[in-house]
């Protein structure tokens, strides 16, 4: 019986109806990239939701990977992001339509802006996000996006936006781990029916070596990696741990037969110091 067999990955309904996996697998450029680990995710391990973007260039390596899964891609959660240097209305719509190409698939489950910032010198962040948020309402409204979202937004962010614009986020992305607990943004969010997702749930390896963590995993007989992303999930937070290791993918997924008990959540989060490993939007007009 291979480890797909062995469980199913829960749902969690965003505020337009459709579900999107509570767990999946991210992509990025830390730490490399491993196609093979990301169709192993998928056809062994039971993976769905497959977390990319145009920034990390992996594209035209996930198109061979949905192509030779040999999961329907019905059944398949693809999350793309648009770089930021894309925003604007029709360069936004040119970015979709060029990510979709290189990834073989006729649409995405999710559309994501990427960072709050521009990058445009000159131009008026809050303009460029809502000229680049009109384009995906309307890939959106035209079923070529399933849902879409932001990543790294905070609340002014979002505020601006929901002034600006007529769809409000399905999701907000933003980095999540027990260092780094936004946990105002996480109850404006949820206010707004905002599902929350999590990215670098490990703190890039950081939780791996701290002693509460550790503590825990041996109380539970799990490993520091099964903590993390335990907690980031019993949280209600959509959680992408990424690897390139086919065991690391296995032991990832192996977090839904265990539960915390309610000291041991409040124990992590307790962790929090505010360090980012990733990058830090608060200051970002």
């Amino acid at each position: 019986m291979s480890i797909a067999q062995r469980w199913i990955c829960p749902l969690v309904k965003l505020s337009n109806g459709v579900q999107m996996p509570i767990l999946g697998i991210g992509t990025n450029q830390f730490g490399g990239f491993c196609q093979d680990t990301v169709l192993y995710a998928i056809r062994d391990c039971g993976i769905r939701l497959v977390d990319t973007s145009k920034y990390n260039n992996f594209e035209v390596q996930l198109a061979e990977v949905i192509r030779d899964c040999g999961v329907p891609r019905s059944d398949l959660w693809v999350t793309n992001k648009l770089w930021p240097q894309d925003y604007g209305y029709e360069t936004a719509k040119k970015a979709f339509q060029k990510s979709c190409s290189q990834m073989g698939v006729e649409y995405l489950d999710i559309y994501m802006l990427h960072w709050p910032d521009s990058m445009q010198p000159g131009r008026c962040n809050r303009e460029l996000r809502a000229e680049a948020w009109r384009a995906l309402e309307e890939l959106y409204e035209e079923g070529l996006c399933r849902s879409i979202g932001v990543s790294n937004f905070m609340i002014h962010h979002l505020e601006q936006l929901k002034q600006d614009c007529t769809v409000v986020p399905h999701v907000n992305q933003v980095e999540y781990h027990p260092f780094q607990q936004p946990n105002e943004l996480i109850k404006y969010c949820r206010q707004e029916d905002i599902m929350f997702q999590g990215y670098s749930p490990l703190a890039k390896g950081q939780a791996l070596t701290d002693p509460t963590i550790i503590q825990l995993a041996q109380k539970y007989g799990r490993t520091p990696a099964q903590i993390c992303i335990r907690w980031s999930i019993q949280n209600g937070v959509i959680t992408i741990p990424k690897s390139t290791k086919k065991e690391r993918v296995v032991e990832n997924c192996q977090v839904f037969d265990f539960q915390l008990e309610e000291e041991d959540v409040d124990a992590i989060n307790k962790l929090h110091d505010g360090r980012h490993v990733c990058w830090d939007p608060t200051n970002v007009e």
